[in-house]
């Protein structure tokens, strides 16, 4: 077994290749406090998109975050020479140019930076803290000439992450002097920033003014507006303290009056963390383990959930249930699964569970035929986690009838009972996970009857037989294994391609869709499953030689028609090309346990999953620093894309991992 390093850096730049700019901008760096928002930016602290940010979150009463606070221009400075360290881009200008003064970059464990000047080695580091809703940065400078200062210009974008700001006169300019720090507020319908400073007494100098023409280079390529101006209110300026060290806390919050102080708490908070992992059985399990961390979140209730990504994505029901097993049962956390579980409960409407939280359940949107589904198979890895069946059917036996009962009524979203099957969707409504549009509607509508949709819907019906064979009646178990039989039944009947040893994709009576797509992984993986090892053997086969790659499972065989082998081009051309043969990582887990349950623990099979896993864990340093990206290119080299860090992508490898060390045994 290999052994995690006793030190705690996760990833370290040298100064050649922080400073190949082509390279360091591609490298990005998230943190997050557990309340949904999150700090980002590029190894050069150069924002290239526009959800950069030192400080982004919600609003109260929002559901959408905002960019309060995207960078701080640094310069450390002297009566006879000056230093700057942050790095930002203007059409084809640099507006300080820091990176050419960046020695290193490490994740030891969050983002630390070390500058070369003539004024002394400076360090920046920078973390969120959890809960707290608070970014601090922490600047060192060893061997300082004497009156050494640092000066901070803050830039408030203050808008929604989604958005672009121009220079306008509705903006309020002033900067009220805090006795360690000030507080802005630009616009009076967002919360005031608060920027506060440790050790000595800062002066602020207001310089209002407007930086126009801010250059987002990553949106730009793809596709989106990529200019913007940002206001900043003046400059702070901040005498290193007598052992070098200067900590500067943000926050919308109250304003902190004790940076150093917390800055201690969170650090011995993450010391913690991080030894509790630090048995992981390899650097890359430990680090994804940390990572899980991320996307597990609470929201203004206190209800536990999962951000689906960063930076763009929020909370959506189907990421949640897929990603929640991995999350928590694979980091052993019984406890925070069935929290995030239970606090569920309530957002059950109508037999379904929201595709997008709000902050409210008044904001929540119900676009989604699985994600109740998802839950449910939620439900069952709990249990087998360790939970006792008497537990999981008083706490939730009446939320699965619920939702097998409302399916089998007809609900939303086209979904309803036929022959112990599931219908769903339309022609212009996609109600699966592949849900990408273009302005001429969905791309893979999938119409009918979708495989994994009734690979789970028959896992909930097996599921609500054993739990009433327990603990329920004798009248309800027989109800629930009548369906159980017709569903599988109608299931292989319509969806066995017995000729290909494979199950199609979509049955519907007019048009089946036959295309060889990853749902039928799904399908041979779950634990109550129609099909026979056998089968499970020839849907595994049938992936491995259409769309097996060592990123992922491709989402459409190669050898189909309407396959597309490159993720890239502008939002209508990437959307076409989603689904349509584009790589997602987190399917590899499903093959996974497929692979597990056709073939046993072979130890040929196993190593092979192993290396595939290997190959994968090389992309936690290729964008997002400690994460998988959303997806590849289907075809070679399989460039990355989408969001830098993805909670699907992390949850199945961390439970893919948990599979392959248990079929070890």
């Amino acid at each position: 077994m290999a052994s995690v390093p006793e030190t705690t850096v996760l990833f370290r730049l040298d100064q050649g290749h922080c400073r190949d700019l082509e390279h360091s901008l591609g490298l990005e760096w998230l943190e997050t406090d557990g309340l949904g928002g999150y700090a980002s930016s590029t190894v050069p602290f150069c924002p290239t998109r526009r959800y950069h940010g030192l400080l982004v979150g919600y609003p109260e009463g929002s559901s959408k975050r905002h960019v309060f606070l995207s960078r701080f221009e640094e310069t450390v400075r002297a009566d006879d020479a000056e230093t700057p360290l942050s790095s930002a881009r203007y059409s084809d200008t640099w507006s300080p140019a820091g990176h050419s003064n960046l020695v290193s970059f490490e994740l030891a464990p969050w983002p630390t930076s070390v500058y070369r000047s003539p004024l002394g080695e400076v360090t920046r580091e920078v973390l969120q803290v959890r809960g707290e809703g608070v970014t601090l940065s922490r600047y060192s400078l060893r061997g300082a000439k004497a009156a050494t200062r640092l000066e901070l210009r803050p830039f408030l974008p203050y808008r929604e992450a989604d958005a672009l700001t121009v220079e306008n006169g509705e903006l309020d300019p002033d900067a009220e002097r805090l006795p360690k720090g000030i507080r802005c507020r630009p616009y009076a319908g967002l919360p005031a920033l608060s920027i506060t400073v440790g050790q000595g007494k800062p002066a602020f100098e207001a310089e209002p003014l407007w930086y126009r023409g801010l250059d987002y280079t990553a949106d730009r390529r793809r596709g989106y507006p990529s200019s913007e101006d940002q206001f900043t209110p003046g400059v702070l300026r901040i005498p290193f303290a007598s052992d070098g060290s200067i900590v500067v806390a943000a926050t919308t919050g109250a304003a902190v009056e004790n940076p150093e102080a917390l800055w201690k708490k969170e650090t011995t908070r993450r010391a913690r963390l991080t030894k509790g992992f630090a048995k992981a059985a390899t650097p890359a399990h430990f680090r994804s383990a940390l990572a899980a961390e991320d996307f597990l979140y609470r929201s203004p209730t206190g209800r536990l959930g999962v951000n689906a990504g960063y930076p763009w994505f929020v909370e959506w029901g189907r990421d949640t249930f897929i990603a929640l097993p991995g999350l928590t049962l694979a980091r052993g956390q019984l406890k925070e699964c069935g929290q995030a579980l239970t606090g569920a409960l309530e957002y059950l409407q109508d037999g379904l569970l929201p595709n997008v939280y709000g902050r409210t359940k008044a904001d929540c949107h119900y676009g989604s035929a699985d994600a109740a589904l998802w839950f449910a198979r939620a439900v069952q890895l709990y249990e087998m986690a360790g939970v006792t069946s008497s537990r999981i059917a008083k706490d939730f036996l009446p939320a699965l009838e619920e939702i097998a009962g409302a399916y089998l009524d007809g609900t939303a979203l086209g979904l309803k009972a036929e022959d112990g099957l599931l219908h769903a969707g339309s022609s212009e409504l996609n109600a699966t996970w592949m849900d990408a549009r273009t302005p001429q509607g969905p791309v893979t509508p999938r119409k009918g009857f979708p495989v994994e949709i009734n690979a789970l819907w028959y896992s909930l019906l097996e599921h609500l037989e054993h739990l009433h064979g327990h603990h329920g009646t004798a009248k309800a178990k027989k109800k629930w294994t009548a369906l159980r039989r017709e569903a599988k039944r109608n299931f292989l009947a319509r969806f066995w391609k017995q000729d290909e040893k494979r199950l199609i994709d979509v049955w519907d009576s007019e048009s089946p869709d036959e295309s060889i797509r990853p749902n039928m992984v799904i399908a041979a993986a779950l634990e109550y499953s129609p099909l026979t090892r056998a089968q499970r053997e020839g849907v595994v086969l049938c992936a491995r030689e259409h769309l097996l790659t060592d990123r992922g499972l491709r989402t459409l065989s190669p050898e189909d028609d309407a396959y597309v082998p490159r993720y890239e081009g502008g939002p209508e051309e990437r959307d076409a090309a989603y689904h349509q043969g584009t790589v997602w990582p987190w399917l590899l887990g499903f093959y996974c346990e497929a692979s597990l349950r056709a073939f046993g623990s072979r130890k040929s099979e196993r190593r092979a999953l192993l290396r595939l896993w290997g190959v994968l864990e090389g992309e936690l340093d290729r964008a997002g620093l400690g994460h998988m990206s959303e997806v590849f290119d289907g075809d070679e080299p399989r460039t990355p894309g989408g969001t830098i860090a993805q909670a699907w992508n992390t949850a199945e490898y961390l439970r893919a991992s948990a599979l392959l060390s248990k079929s070890r045994r």
